[in-house]
């Protein structure tokens, strides 16, 4: 009989892997440091791809639920420039290859999916030992342990579960998101709101940028790009919300000002988020009895996979262990050859992407990416 699964993290990943695994009979528990699934926000809208994220919702058996959730017409996008110039006006095609939700209502589906009890929250990691055999003790700040006989590592970028395997450890690369909020905007911000449109809107320029998607209620949900130092991000004080939207204002001194307004007029304190990665093509040898999906395993920058490739490692792993109720061993072996070469090939692409938005070409080079002018368009996932 397959052993109980102890899965660390109740990210969209570790829901999933969580999920499978009980439609297949195989008992799983979730520790998550949260307090509740209410204590702070799940970030903004994802789109969910066909071949993996779309699959592994389905192998969840939650394909109805997710169809329910999706925001209608926000996969339109357009490029615009510093001056608020449109580029690129793409209208949501109605084929819902790439739908748009929201991180919370998806994480929702996926918890009331869940068995009550499956989650335990609260249960922030603080070590993990190995105690041979494939055995392994997880300790908790409240000071409880729970010894594991399969143990995920679904704990994201600086993941407590991955030393067991590997030493390597999240890198900064020098590029920073700061997102920030802007609500009511037909009525108090119409033309930001008419700038935006329905879907994304990318304003782009070398080594800067304002991405900004549209969610319901009159939201606008924005993430300003900068390629900066740890130092720069360092000396401004998020402290102070005015000082902090001044000073990252200042870096787009001269562009539209329905732009600027996306940082200037926010309604929430602005957040800074630094982009780390892990090594390219990160891996690991086999380790008896525990092993790492999503960001714990492939941190990588933001390119619109990374909640997508969560949840198909989450849908595989899971698939995987009930597969072999008797070989555990085998059945994460199986699940690590595909995983490695899988998730080396989107390092490549978070990477283009990355320079599409911000690299001396920008914003010329997004435009050609999405008319599909470039090669570079070629296998490379669709961004944000």
């Amino acid at each position: 009989m397959t052993k109980p699964v102890t899965i660390i993290g109740a990210g969209l990943g570790g829901l999933v892997l969580a999920r499978v695994l009980h439609v297949h009979g195989v008992p799983a528990t979730v520790y998550e440091a949260d307090p509740s699934p209410e204590s702070r926000t799940q970030g903004g809208q994802l789109d969910i791809h066909e071949d993996d994220g779309q699959r592994a919702l389905a192998d969840a058996g939650l394909t109805e639920e997710f169809r329910a959730i999706i925001h209608e017409g926000a996969e339109a996008a357009r490029v615009l420039d510093r001056d608020g110039t449109l580029l690129l006006d793409l209208p949501d095609d109605g084929t819902a290859r790439r739908p748009e939700v929201l991180r919370g209502d998806l994480r929702r589906i996926l918890l009331d999916s869940l068995p009550g009890g499956t989650v335990r929250w609260g249960h922030k990691v603080t070590a993990v030992h190995s105690l041979g055999d494939g055995r392994h003790e997880v300790a908790f700040a409240d000071g409880s342990t729970v010894t594991s006989g399969v143990l995920v590592g679904a704990d994201g970028a600086w993941s407590k579960v991955r030393p067991l395997v590997s030493d390597a450890g999240p890198a900064y690369t020098g590029t920073t998101f700061v997102e920030t909020y802007l609500h009511d905007v037909d009525r108090r911000h119409p033309a930001t709101a008419e700038a935006v449109g329905a879907g994304a809107m990318y304003a782009l320029a070398p080594g800067k940028g304002i991405t900004a998607h549209r969610e319901a209620g009159g939201v606008l949900h924005t993430y300003v790009q900068l390629r900066r130092s740890a130092e720069w991000i360092a000396a401004v004080d998020f402290t102070d919300p005015a000082a902090a939207r001044a000073r990252i204002a200042a870096e787009f001194d001269g562009w539209a000002p329905h732009l600027t307004a996306l940082i200037t007029d926010g309604g929430t304190a602005p957040v800074a988020r630094m982009i780390h990665t892990l090594p390219d093509g990160h891996r690991w040898d086999r380790v008896p009895g525990v092993t790492l999906i999503g960001d714990a395993a492939h941190l990588m920058p933001p390119s619109g996979d990374g909640a997508n490739l969560a949840m198909f490692d989450g849908a595989e792993l899971g698939k995987a262990i009930a597969a072999r109720p008797d070989d555990v061993e085998a059945a994460l072996a199986a699940y690590e050859e595909a995983l490695f070469p899988r998730s080396e090939a989107f390092y490549a692409d978070a990477h283009e992407i990355l320079d599409l938005c911000l690299g001396d070409r920008a914003p010329q080079s997004f435009v050609d990416f999405f008319d599909g002018a470039s090669p570079e368009r070629e296998g490379v996932g669709e961004p944000v």
